[in-house]
């Protein structure tokens, strides 16, 4: 065997990076509140998301002795980086959050200022800010100093604008970028329209090239050939899914393999697919405990079960479990006759 057989490839450049973080493929995990909890990011970096913001922290640090935002700020076991995503609209409290989490493990701190709900409007926090873009450069500027000399970069989620009269979403960009943000990730929609209608790849275009920061581009994008035509068509670094990975954590696999590779792979047996299921019913029960656990896994097995036939019933029967053991049960019994059928099949 000669030398040349035995060298192992050069590593892959990066996709982006984020500071000082190499990231090292374009599909990453959106932070989704209720939904990406420890179990689901660790769950998605495993299966190829190259990044997984927490769920929104309050920067109301008075809020923080809560069992729920003591869960949020809990990264045992993630892969680095760890990416925290605080929301507020006060500078000082938003740095003092960044100071804190900073402490206790996070790796990038996100800035929310796109969340579209009315309880965080109402705060004039998440997308609401689009409004007041002094106080924009005033939160990033207090952040970024927060974050100074910790080798922690800042981040910013966002959208295009409060609604389509008002689309300042390349005006946002130049002024986090000014600001020391590190990288900015745009929902192509207003605020006013929620996740109605189509995403506006043209508009991200617009704001990609108003910076020279890293831009990932979120909305609609569902597979791995709408991630390519995304990024071909925007010129973003990366793209970052939300609603496309619930109850299909795989697909970053479908993604990555795509976008880094050049070949989608092949899709997952059924019975991986079947395990991935359980594993991660298991890693929700052991992080949030019995009630809680059942209450959280519910809504992921509604995801999940959109993979099984005559999806109504089977929903059913995960929403009528009283306890863990039961759902549990119900889930390996539906998901393993799943299972057969392909077997029966072929």
């Amino acid at each position: 065997m000669t030398a040349c057989d035995t060298t192992e490839p050069s590593p892959r450049p990066p996709a982006f990076r984020i500071g000082r973080w190499p990231i090292s493929a374009p599909a990453v995990l959106a932070p989704m509140a209720g939904v990406t909890d420890r179990p689901f990011r660790i769950l998605a970096r495993r299966l190829g998301a190259a990044l997984a913001a927490s769920e929104m922290i309050t920067s109301d640090t008075r809020l923080w002795n809560s069992r729920k935002s003591r869960q949020r700020m809990d990264h045992e076991g993630e892969p680095e980086p760890r990416v925290v995503q605080l929301a507020g609209a006060d500078p000082a409290a938003l740095a003092e959050a960044a100071r804190r989490n900073i402490d206790l493990g996070a790796q990038i701190i996100d800035i929310n200022m796109g969340c579209p709900a009315k309880k965080v409007c109402n705060r004039l926090c998440g997308s609401a800010l689009l409004q007041d873009e002094p106080l924009v450069g005033r939160i990033l500027e207090a952040v970024v100093a927060a974050a100074q000399g910790t080798g922690v970069p800042v981040t910013l989620k966002t959208r295009t604008g409060w609604d389509r009269a008002h689309r300042n979403g390349a005006a946002v960009a130049r002024i986090a970028e000014a600001a020391g943000i590190a990288a900015l990730a745009i929902h192509g929609r207003t605020r006013a329209d929620f996740y109605e209608g189509e995403a506006e790849y043209d508009t991200l275009r617009e704001i990609r090239a108003a910076v020279s920061i890293p831009v990932i581009a979120n909305g609609d994008i569902d597979s791995a050939r709408k991630a390519r035509d995304v990024l071909d068509s925007t010129g973003a670094a990366g793209v970052m899914l939300g609603r496309a990975a619930q109850g299909a954590p795989w697909i970053f696999r479908d993604i990555n393999g795509l976008l880094v590779q050049g070949v989608v792979p092949e899709p997952l047996a059924r019975a991986a697919q079947r395990d991935i299921v359980l594993e991660h019913l298991q890693s929700i029960y052991a992080f949030h405990g019995e009630d809680s656990g059942l209450r959280i896994a519910r809504k992921h097995l509604g995801w999940y079960g959109k993979l099984l036939d005559d999806t109504s019933a089977v929903r059913a029967r995960f929403m009528a479990a009283t306890d863990t053991a039961a759902q549990f049960a119900c889930a390996d019994r539906e998901f393993g006759a799943w299972c057969v059928q392909t077997a029966d099949a072929a």
